[in-house]
């Protein structure tokens, strides 16, 4: 019988929707970061966001690690052991766009401030008597996306956005992958100064790497318009922090969605999301790493893990398997 080891919270949330898609019988056990090589020995499955260096030197039997998520930079991939795999799982696409899109509708029109006025009576448009209108909102039709990070998220992103019929400016790694799609612009890494330049809103889907920790600093945030809003669902640290901090706080960009984040809790309790006080700015919209958190995510990913366990059952090869180091 094969051994699954749900390592966390989150793993362990899949646990029940990955069993209603099995008939094959499957022994399954939760456990945590802290306690998961005393576990590891017997583990032929193991779901978890992390992998270490400790866990790998327990790992007698494992054949497969399963990333319920579609980030892999907490996995050391040179402490797998040999023969094991690696994959991840997506199905959060949908999800994920419809927050980007719903988010920079949040915040052109300014909707926290004036919902939160009309509530105390306060009427913050045209239709209160002795002052004169507020400024009007601005349309996403007719206005510049760019999108840094063109793979299924941002392709997602760009279908529902050219749906407002906004222009979309994009860069991703493999330029030829998308050459026919129906982009205003499309480019590699070397075009991002030209898409943070014309782009009224900037997402970012990019996958955390060496190569983009850090791509967003003072020089690229200072060469966005004044007006624009950022939107980050992928990772935090693609952005510097102090430097995006420093941006929202001076109104050198005009706002920013935040889903992701420079710190994660790691006990119950409360906890601030960065080092800087972002919580305080009034043009910064926080939400907690949740903009894929929907039901055809969590539907999709259990059944392509349960997929992916299968395979491991037959000695196949895992869907959306990640190369390893060797």
């Amino acid at each position: 019988m094969l051994r699954v080891a749900f390592v966390g919270p989150l793993s362990s949330s899949f646990a029940d929707r990955v069993r209603a898609h099995l008939t094959m019988p499957c022994d399954f056990i939760h456990t945590d970061e802290k306690n998961a090589r005393n576990v590891l020995p017997d583990v032929d499955v193991l779901v978890t966001l992390v992998f270490t260096s400790e866990m790998g030197a327990a790992a007698r039997r494992l054949r497969l690690i399963q990333v319920p998520g579609a980030g892999v930079d907490r996995i050391d991939r040179a402490a797998m052991p040999p023969g094991a795999s690696l994959a991840k799982v997506h199905g959060h696409e949908t999800g994920i766009a419809e927050y980007v899109l719903g988010a920079m509708i949040a915040l052109s029109r300014d909707f926290d401030r004036v919902h939160t006025g009309l509530r105390a009576g306060r009427w913050d448009s045209q239709w209160a008597p002795g002052v004169p209108p507020p400024p009007v909102w601005p349309e996403l039709a007719g206005r510049t996306l760019g999108i840094l990070g063109y793979g299924g998220i941002g392709q997602a992103v760009a279908r529902r956005a050219r749906a407002f019929e906004m222009r979309v400016c994009a860069i991703r790694r493999d330029v030829g992958r998308s050459a026919e799609d129906d982009l205003a612009f499309l480019g590699g890494l070397q075009s991002l100064p030209d898409v943070l330049r014309r782009a009224d809103y900037l997402a970012i889907t990019l996958p955390l790497t060496p190569e983009t920790q850090g791509l967003i600093g003072p020089a690229q945030l200072a060469l966005m318009k004044p007006t624009a809003i950022l939107v980050n669902v992928a990772r935090a640290q693609i952005v510097d922090e102090d430097a995006l901090y420093a941006a929202l706080a001076e109104r050198r960009i005009a706002a920013a969605a935040l889903d992701v984040w420079y710190r994660y809790p790691s006990a119950p309790g409360p906890l601030l999301a960065a080092g800087r006080p972002f919580h305080e700015l009034p043009n910064v919209l926080m939400t907690p790493h949740v903009s894929g958190w929907t039901d055809g995510m969590l539907e999709a990913r259990a059944s392509l893990i349960a997929e992916n366990i299968r395979r491991t059952a037959r000695g196949e090869h895992p869907e959306n398997m990640v190369p390893v180091a060797t």
